[in-house]
């Protein structure tokens, strides 16, 4: 029986979506937990180890972390249709991070005095630095330009097909559909601004919302901690015996990201690749977990 595809996530999540949409292009079945927007995540903790940003894809023993490894192992498990494809990967990053960032400020700067006073201090402790509303609104004309010269980027790349990948929707398509679709669903006004002028995008927009999220169907918190009690990590086989770090299979680590949500996660290396980490970690009542982060974007070090 294959293991289901169970994704931790909360619906106003933007790089939730990006796996939503995957789904939704490949067809697949999922199972949805809704985990908090703020800490504490009880639920999630114990099958990461200490990350906490979201989304989380929990296949049995298995844990996935940051949207990048979440997306290679969808596209790892189903390969068809095709979705990666030439330098995506590349796109990926740059969506995750500079456009991301371009959206964060026109988001909060139109809505920021709305937002709870738990967030703000949640976001603070995410990141390590101020959850500055004013500096935002002050960054916010400067953001909108670089917000519009990448959607430019879009109009550009879809010359050629209805797709960024061409006839058919690539991992380009998925990355940069976060920031269009969040800033869409936070700040309507101000998409709908960012949008005039830019009818390829406007219809790759709307092919794209049209796709839907494949099949989703509810699970409880607790449901998905006994699916990992219930199963044994897959066997992630050897470290390359070449990597720059000189670590090796067995040995006693710490992975975090480099960025935000830096919380160390300990563990003894399992798999190390050019794209990959994955630590064992043992759980309490949870056994043994395997938990996978990408190379890209996330520091890796002896313990």
């Amino acid at each position: 029986m294959t293991a289901e595809l169970i994704l931790h996530h909360y619906d106003t999540s933007p790089f939730s979506e990006k796996v939503r949409l995957l789904f939704g292009i490949k067809g697949l079945s999922w199972r949805s937990v809704i985990q908090p927007v703020i800490m504490p995540k009880p639920d999630l903790i114990p099958l990461t180890g200490g990350y906490r940003r979201i989304p989380v894809m929990q296949i049995g023993a298995d844990v996935y972390c940051d949207t990048q490894v979440i997306l290679a192992e969808i596209e790892r498990r189903h390969p068809e249709p095709r979705v990666v494809t030439g330098v995506d990967w590349a796109v990926n990053l740059w969506a995750d991070r500079l456009w991301f960032q371009a959206s964060v400020a026109l988001i909060f700067a139109e809505m920021g005095e709305r937002v709870p006073k738990e967030f703000i201090a949640d976001r603070e402790k995410l990141s390590g630095r101020p959850f500055d509303v004013s500096a935002m609104k002050a960054a916010a004309p400067f953001m909108r330009q670089q917000w519009r010269a990448y959607a430019g980027w879009m109009e550009d790349g879809l010359a050629d097909g209805d797709f960024l990948g061409g006839a058919k929707p690539s991992l380009a398509d998925v990355a940069a559909w976060m920031n269009v679709w969040w800033l869409g669903a936070a700040a309507p006004a101000v998409a709908d601004e960012m949008m005039v002028g830019l009818p390829r995008t406007q219809a790759w927009r709307d092919r794209l919302g049209a796709i839907g999220h494949g099949k989703r169907q509810e699970m409880a918190p607790s449901d998905a901690l006994q699916a990992a009690t219930a199963a044994a990590p897959a066997d992630e086989g050897v470290c390359a015996a070449n990597d720059p770090t000189g670590l090796r299979k067995g040995d006693a680590v710490v992975v975090q990201a480099d960025d935000y949500g830096r919380d160390p996660v300990e563990g003894v290396l399992v798999n190390l690749t050019n794209d990959r980490i994955t630590l064992a970690r043992e759980c309490g009542e949870l056994d043994v977990i395997h938990v996978h982060f990408p190379r890209a974007g996330y520091v890796l070090v002896k313990r």
